[in-house]
């Protein structure tokens, strides 16, 4: 699974006091990665470099080349993660990976390492990173990508508040809110249409607001290209914007900043 020659040559050099332990630990971020059959590398460092595991995106994959991916990742990931999985593919993944999970409306099939505490190999209902994201939509047509990012935040540890369908076309539901937008730590914000949900967020909280535009809408919302760039035009300050129906990207960038703030809270000496 590693690369032996670099390895070796690498804890010799150690052993010899020609690299430091600290210096061999960065080295090592970017040595291990597994050549899955010819049409994959799996990148077993991604989550010791970057704090969250590899993705693996469901379209133009065979469902042979998802199962031979996900087996060789399940033992060295906290999660297994394949993004944009249609039912149809689900039911072929599952008959050759019974234990795998799939959350059908965020379309995420998932494994996990197993364990007699974890039989079915993951566990999205036991956060283990501090603070809160919160995820909200402007309406329910807008699920799927919000659930991508509630489902990614949560295989990957941390809690996840989530409150849908409370558009700028019925803004008062929003406000009956105040509470859940005060409490969480960031908060992904979902809208397609004229995408205007974040710009009124991002004025009512005091956390950063990442800004997913869907391609949800009528056609001069040029499936998605309309609220993606009210979101990048927004006056209100705070927001980041990810790309359109990038569910899993916006969880990833709340998750980022969340372990920031835990290391700054906690600096090591």
């Amino acid at each position: 699974m590693t690369q032996p020659e670099a390895l070796r040559g690498l804890l010799e050099a150690v052993a010899q006091g020609q690299v430091s332990p600290d210096r061999a630990l960065d080295q090592l971020r970017h040595l291990d990665f597994e050549p899955v059959d010819t049409f994959a590398k799996v990148d077993h460092h991604r989550t010791l470099r970057t704090g969250f595991p590899e993705g693996i995106w469901g379209p133009g994959k065979t469902v042979p080349q998802i199962v031979k991916i996900m087996e060789a990742m399940r033992n060295r990931s906290p999660a297994v993660i394949a993004t944009r999985i249609e039912p149809a593919i689900a039911i072929a993944l599952k008959t050759a990976l019974p234990d795998l999970v799939y959350y059908e409306t965020a379309r995420i099939c998932a494994l996990g390492p197993l364990s007699p505490e974890n039989p079915s190999g993951v566990s999205p209902s036991n956060p283990h990173h501090p603070g809160i994201i919160g995820i909200v939509t402007a309406g329910t047509a807008d699920l799927p990508v919000a659930e991508e990012a509630a489902v990614t935040a949560e295989l990957c540890g941390f809690r996840v508040e989530r409150l849908w369908d409370v558009g700028v076309a019925g803004l008062h539901r929003l406000l009956h809110h105040r509470d859940l937008l005060t409490r969480v730590n960031v908060l992904i914000v979902v809208a397609g249409m004229e995408g205007a949900l974040p710009s009124v967020v991002a004025g009512l909280v005091d956390c950063p607001v990442v800004a997913v535009p869907t391609s949800i809408g009528y056609g001069a919302s040029f499936g998605g290209i309309a609220p993606l760039l009210t979101m990048l035009n927004s006056c209100a300050p705070g927001i980041g914007v990810v790309n359109i129906d990038n569910g899993f990207g916006a969880a990833i960038l709340a998750g980022q900043i969340l372990r920031a703030a835990v290391r700054l809270s906690s600096p090591t000496p």
